[in-house]
């Protein structure tokens, strides 16, 4: 069991804390979803209201090691003001002068964000130097940015060779309490939904859940790859070929343990990529149904929904992890809609691990309706996949 923030002493010290401030910017550099700054407020409050010199650092973006006007975290600074309603100071630089002189005059129950720690080539480099001047003179490091854990970056691992304690904030406790304890003995039926456009990005996750699981449901583009493999013909629809046979083999591994595992019924399909473009449902695959040339799988069919929906409503615990198609274009959408509801609507304990997948259930449901929310696409991924995040295991033992 790893360090908490609830476990550490922290008044009068000086505490660095990674957030996972990589928010959207519109043209105007104003944020347009400031959700990962709401996620962080917990952590940043509870350490503030106990005294805590508060140093804070996020990456922004891809900069190319170099400072970008357009990767600046200014704007969140601002932000992150209004929503503590109290002052948070602003440093142009990460570890140079200004950093060093704002950390200095720190007071109690402040806090001061630094530049982006991308803005520093060294940071992705994992360079023990860089990592030793961002730690300057913090006793403390708190990690609370799990969306980046996945990451040995200097700001995440590198930084806790250089404090003499180092605590996972309020984020990253619930990230492994819903993603790893409560899936350890989950209530069942289990039911593990995987969406997305390929398969062989959730092929590990899929085998992992194999051991726990008791049904599947496939969707997404990641489907064709599986239909293809049985045999029918899927048009234009997305397909990864070096795929199939392992496709095979995980419809027949889950048939020799007793899982049940669903792929859709039928499928909406379109032959354009557009929002307002014509749309069809196949018949079902096993009454002769396939996609025809030049017609492109871009969602499940009604058949598919009905038929998931009825799986769904039976589960105690639900895990899904992404969309059933591009739910980005309005007329390719119902299938995400339709799922993101039942989910919603079930007495499950429902996970939703993190990408398209969290998008979705904020644009189409009430997001208190699910237990559990992921801030982590890739770093969701592999915890459930069984890897161990770098960011989680460099901070110390309980």
């Amino acid at each position: 069991m790893k360090l908490s923030i609830k476990d550490i002493q922290v008044n009068g010290k000086e505490v660095l804390m990674r957030c996972d401030f990589n928010v959207p910017y519109n043209t105007d550099l104003e944020i347009t979803d400031d959700t990962r700054i709401q996620a962080a407020l917990p952590s940043i409050k509870h350490l503030l209201e106990n005294g805590a010199k508060l140093v804070i650092c996020s990456h922004m973006g891809r900069p190319a090691g170099v400072p970008e006007e357009k990767y600046s975290l200014r704007p969140v600074g601002l932000r992150l003001a209004e929503l503590l309603g109290a002052p948070v100071a602003f440093a142009d630089d990460t570890i140079g002068e200004n950093a060093t002189l704002l950390r200095a005059q720190l007071e109690s129950g402040h806090a001061v964000l630094l530049e982006n720690t991308r803005f520093d080539e060294r940071e992705k480099a994992n360079d023990s130097e860089f990592a030793k001047a961002l730690a300057g003179n913090a006793d403390i490091f708190v990690n609370d940015a799990f969306g980046t854990a996945h990451r040995a970056h200097a700001s995440t691992e590198g930084v806790t060779h250089h404090v003499s304690q180092s605590a996972m904030g309020f984020l990253i406790e619930s990230e492994l309490e819903f993603l790893l304890e409560k899936l350890a003995e989950p209530e069942r039926p289990f039911l593990v939904i995987m969406g997305g456009a390929k398969v062989g990005d959730k092929i590990q996750v899929i085998r992992s859940m194999m051991e726990k699981a008791d049904e599947f449901l496939i969707g997404g583009a990641m489907a064709y790859t599986f239909r293809k493999a049985q045999g029918y013909k899927i048009g234009d629809s997305l397909v990864q070929d070096e795929f199939m046979d392992l496709s095979l083999e995980l419809i027949k591994e889950a048939e020799e343990k007793g899982i049940k595992f669903h792929l859709p019924t039928d499928t909406r399909i379109a032959q354009e990529f557009k929002d307002d473009a014509e749309t069809k449902v196949t018949a079902p695959y096993s009454e002769g149904g396939e996609i025809e040339e030049h017609w492109e799988g871009i969602d499940i069919g009604d058949v598919a929904i009905e038929d998931f929906k009825v799986v769904v409503a039976r589960a105690k615990t639900i895990l899904w992890n992404g969309p059933m198609g591009v739910f980005e274009k309005t007329n390719f959408a119902k299938g995400t809609i339709e799922l993101a509801k039942a989910v919603a609507a079930s007495d499950a304990l429902t996970i939703v691990g993190g990408g398209d997948s969290v998008t979705a259930a904020n644009k189409f449901c009430n997001p208190g309706d699910f237990d559990f929310l992921s801030t982590g696409g890739g770093a969701s991924l592999e915890l459930l996949e069984g890897k161990e995040l770098p960011g989680v295991a460099a901070l110390s033992n309980k």
